[in-house]
């Protein structure tokens, strides 16, 4: 037997608005569309052109661009749940003690891991050839391996839950999926780069001697 009848989703889950589909684009968007951006940049040198070779301001440039699309996703991500319906979620007072801690741990999450990486480190200077030395093992990376991606996860968690919106947890799991999906090319191809770094300084060592 259905948990739910199809009357009952629809008051849930209002589909026809197009605010609901806005947000969904947005997310999926900007991890696919940072993937392709940086994978080009990888190969062909792209952005770091239109700065005069500058690797540092083409990374900084496609850093502001990340940021501000996030803001973006954000926004319409708080329209969309506004024209949502509301349904009561939790009971008191953990209707407002979960969304708060889940927002305080996914945005720690977030911010100590940009401040381990620095801007570079985050906003995917490794295909600019801006490599770390060492693999940053602090918090939170000994905690998680994606903490940014699992922060912004509970984040939208904790909106949906706030503003008591089902329509929200629908869409935190579509974003859970994309990011899934974003990590499994993300992912091998970051590693790729840094094994390759590997093996030409192995290379470097060999003639030297």
């Amino acid at each position: 037997m259905a948990v739910f009848s199809s009357l009952d989703l629809a008051s849930l889950v209002d589909i026809s608005k197009s605010s609901l589909t806005l947000a969904l684009l947005s997310i999926a968007f900007n991890p696919t569309a940072w993937n392709v951006v940086a994978r080009n940049e990888y190969r062909n040198k792209t952005i770091t052109r239109l700065f005069g070779g500058n690797t540092r301001y083409g990374c900084y440039f496609l850093a502001i661009l990340i940021f501000s699309f996030g803001v973006l996703r954000d926004s319409l991500y708080q329209r969309a749940l506004a024209d949502q319906p509301r349904v009561a979620l939790l009971p008191e007072p953990y209707a407002t003690l979960i969304p708060a801690v889940l927002f305080i741990v996914g945005q720690t999450f977030v911010i100590t891991s940009t401040w381990a990486l620095g801007i570079t480190g985050t906003f995917l200077g490794d295909y600019f050839g801006i490599l770390m030395e060492h693999r940053v093992e602090g918090f939170p990376f000994n905690v998680l391996r994606d903490p940014m991606y699992v922060g912004s996860t509970m984040c939208f968690a904790a909106g949906a839950l706030w503003y008591e919106r089902p329509a929200g947890l629908l869409i935190t799991f579509y974003v859970y999926i994309v990011y899934a999906i974003a990590l499994r090319y993300e992912g091998p191809f970051t590693d790729m780069i840094y094994a390759k770094r590997a093996e030409e300084r192995a290379k470097g060592s060999k003639k030297q001697i």
